[in-house]
């Protein structure tokens, strides 16, 4: 009994020994298999994410497919209806583009007069004159704006030469070219029940001689191609082994006249063009190109805040860019141009390139709108307008943009926000009176409209070395911001702005296309 008592407590012990090595085993396997189970529980959350990201992107990826197709295959639209009221806009600026494209086309039957049948991107113009961005980027056709409306719009590139207001009849001149190169003028008549005036400004040269001949403007595409030519012009002319030096400093100098912000941006991007570019393919040119910019004012960008005016002088004097201010070009000549400096005295300086960006004037057929009105109209600088647009001493005829004196400064903004304003005042007035084939629209805008006022967005230049500026309402105050960020900001908000997705995809694809391979220094 006392073998089998000991037996029997060392089995138990044997068993309880068991036991506790079996518990720890199916612990340790607990553990191993919740281990194995909350990993198994986070993979599922990272292939949710992954699954959310590939569906954003192939939605996003759709929808671009999708707008991408709409705009390449523009439905059928309705034809004129005679019943409805022609209105004819004069011009394909910011203005006119703008009121196009928000005007409802089964109020009206609405007609296009413009020389050009694109719309033009000016604020990033000066990225044209260098390769930065390439010209077509910025230049959206007419038509790809007309044939996406409900109903026919025509366009006819042709340019407004007169108007009878008494009979509501436009005078229009289509240039056209022979084989040989000889311009052809066909001048048609058409006639409008509204007009909207939207001609722009063209360059004021103050009077200067020598301007028109030598002097390159900024303010068309057909400008920023031959600035683009007479600098690869210099440059490769400053080349040749039997220029004198003198001459070579002369090809080499490069000349902006006017410190607003086309003044400015054109001056940094050729800086940007000289540094990044020519100093690899150009290294005997570059160190000696020079960049004068010329001001008649105190300072350059004068509607700007003081820290930033400060802030582009001190950018610009890192960058060897001299700025002359307090003074005036006097005169223009074809290798030189005279100054009078601050003391009143004058000089002659050499220069190979002189671009000119400074200053608007009114259109010629401005002026002939004008004569038609000449009690009303006491302004030669362009056409006055009231609060609602309207043409002073006119009927039916709106004028907005740099045209129009309308108490704004000519900015594009104030242009854009003005035809956005008059094309939805006019759609509302015609859908209220739609039933009444003669109500007076032009007079109920008084009646049933508020007055346009305008809202500064702000404003944005880019000052050169990746470096832009800008001066934005906050509230009742201003925020005022420079450098690299703010370039950054400046881009964005540009690629923003452009006018459709085709635009802002080739902007993007030139701004890649620079940073991998650099700018085009080809001569067209």
């Amino acid at each position: 009994m006392l073998f089998a008592t000991r037996g029997t407590g060392a089995g138990l012990r044997s068993l309880r020994i068991g036991a506790g090595i079996l518990s720890q085993r199916i612990g340790m396997s607990t553990v191993a298999k919740d281990g194995a189970s909350s990993g198994k529980k986070r993979m599922p959350r990272l292939q949710k994410l992954k699954r959310a990201a590939y569906g954003t992107a192939l939605v996003g990826a759709t929808y671009m497919g999708w707008l991408m197709y709409q705009n390449r295959n523009p439905s059928e639209q309705l034809p004129f209806d005679p019943s409805k009221k022609t209105l004819v806009l004069l011009g394909t600026g910011w203005g006119s583009t703008t009121a196009l494209k928000n005007i409802d086309t089964d109020n009206f039957n609405v007609v296009v007069v413009s020389p050009r049948n694109y719309f033009l991107f000016t604020p990033l113009l000066p990225s044209c004159t260098v390769g930065t961005i390439e010209n077509r980027s910025i230049m959206e056709p007419v038509r790809f704006l007309t044939r996406h409306k409900h109903r026919e719009v025509r366009f006819y590139e042709a340019e407004c030469t007169d108007l009878d207001a008494r009979t509501k009849e436009l005078t229009l001149m289509r240039k056209t070219s022979d084989e040989d190169g000889t311009d052809q003028h066909d001048t048609f008549k058409l006639k409008y029940d509204y007009l909207v005036v939207g001609v722009g400004g063209t360059v004021n040269t103050f009077g200067t001689p020598g301007v028109e001949e030598h002097a390159c403007f900024l303010k068309e595409m057909g400008d920023a191609r031959k600035i683009r030519r007479k600098l690869m012009d210099c440059i490769e002319s400053a080349t040749i082994a039997d220029v004198s030096e003198a001459e070579r400093d002369r090809l080499l100098h490069m000349v902006v006249v006017g410190g607003g912000p086309t003044g400015i941006e054109y001056a940094g991007e050729l800086h940007d063009f000289l540094k990044d570019d020519l100093a690899h393919w150009y290294p005997k040119m570059a160190d000696r190109v020079r960049i004068t910019l010329v001001e008649a004012l105190p300072n350059v960008l004068p509607a700007f805040d003081k820290k930033l005016i400060d802030y582009t002088q001190s950018t610009f004097l890192e960058n060897k860019i001299t700025i002359l201010t307090r003074t005036m070009v006097k005169q223009v000549d074809e290798k030189s141009f005279v100054v009078q400096n601050p003391d009143g005295s004058r000089s002659e300086i050499p220069c190979g390139l002189l671009v000119w960006a400074t200053g608007i004037k009114p259109q010629p057929v401005v002026s002939r709108i004008r004569s038609q009105f000449a009690e009303a109209q006491t302004n030669a600088r362009g056409l006055l307008v009231d609060e609602y647009l309207r043409v002073k001493g006119a009927k039916d005829v709106w004028a907005l943009g740099d045209c129009a004196l309308s108490g704004y400064a000519p900015l594009a903004q104030v242009a854009s926000q003005q035809g956005k304003w008059l094309a939805r005042r006019l759609n509302s007035l015609a859908a209220a009176a739609k039933d009444d084939a003669d109500a007076d629209i032009f007079a109920l805008m008084e009646e049933k409209t508020k007055p346009f006022k305008y809202s500064s967005q702000g404003s944005l230049a880019y000052i050169g070395s990746e470096k832009a500026i800008a001066d934005l309402p906050f509230f009742n105050r201003n925020i005022t911001a420079g450098g690299i960020a703010t370039f950054w900001f400046w881009k964005s908000a540009y690629l923003n702005e452009l006018f459709s997705l085709r635009n802002s995809t080739l902007v993007l694809s030139d701004w890649v296309k620079r940073f991998l391979f650099g700018r085009d220094i080809s001569r067209e």
